[in-house]
C-alpha cells in the first residue's frame, strides 16, 4: 500500500509492544491526531476495559472493539493503536489492511513480561502463568498481524523514539518509491 498524507497508519501487535506509546510520538511526529481503540472503548462507555470484560466477558468486549475499529478506521490522516486482540475479527482485519497503512510492532515475550509485569489492568494476564498466557496469544495471533501488516518492525530493547523515527524513515522510503 503507499502512503500519502491522508493515509492512515494502524499499528497493531501483542500488549507491551509499544502500540500505544510508539503511536502517541508517531502522531506528533506527523502531526496527525492519535487514537487508541481501547482508550476510545474506555472513553465511550466510562468504564476500564477489566470491568468490561468482567461484566461481559471477552465476547461482549470483542463487539465493542469491532464497532470502535470500524469507526475509526474510516477516518483521514489518523494514526491509530489497536488492541492485542483486535486482529482475531476477520471484519477488523478487513478494515485495518484495506483502510490504511498497518505496521506490526514485534516484542519478545520476555520483553512483554517486562513491560506488563506490573500492570494490573490486562484481563488476559490475570492468571498464575502469564508466560504461558502470552506464548499461547502469540501463538494465535503472530500469523493475524503478518497478515495484515505492511511493515513489521520489532520493539525489543529499543526506545519509542527510535521505533517511531524506524517507521518514518521506511514510510518516506514507501513513499518516493513509488513515485519513481
Amino acid at each position: 500500500m503507499e502512503f500519502s498524507p491522508r493515509c492512515n497508519l494502524f499499528l497493531v501487535g501483542p500488549m507491551g509492544a509499544g502500540k500505544s506509546t510508539i503511536g502517541r510520538q508517531l502522531a506528533e511526529l506527523m502531526h496527525r491526531p492519535f487514537f487508541d481503540t481501547d482508550k476510545a472503548i474506555e472513553e465511550r462507555t466510562g468504564a476500564a476495559i477489566s470491568w468490561i470484560f468482567e461484566l461481559e466477558g471477552e465476547p461482549g468486549f470483542r463487539l465493542r472493539e469491532q464497532r470502535i475499529v470500524d469507526e475509526l478506521t474510516a477516518l483521514e490522516g489518523v494514526v491509530l493503536a489497536t488492541g492485542g486482540g483486535a486482529i482475531l475479527d476477520p471484519a477488523n482485519r478487513r478494515c485495518l489492511a484495506g483502510r490504511g497503512f498497518v505496521v506490526y510492532l514485534k516484542v519478545s515475550i520476555e520483553q512483554q513480561l517486562e513491560r506488563t509485569r506490573r500492570d494490573r489492568t490486562r484481563p488476559l494476564l490475570q492468571t498464575p502463568d502469564p508466560e504461558a498466557r502470552l506464548l499461547e496469544l502469540i501463538r494465535q495471533r503472530e500469523p493475524l498481524y503478518r497478515e495484515v501488516a505492511d511493515l513489521t518492525v520489532n520493539t525489543n530493547g529499543r526506545s519509542v523514539k527510535a521505533v517511531a523515527l524506524d517507521i518514518l524513515r521506511h514510510l518516506d522510503t514507501e513513499s518516493l518509491s513509488r513515485h519513481d
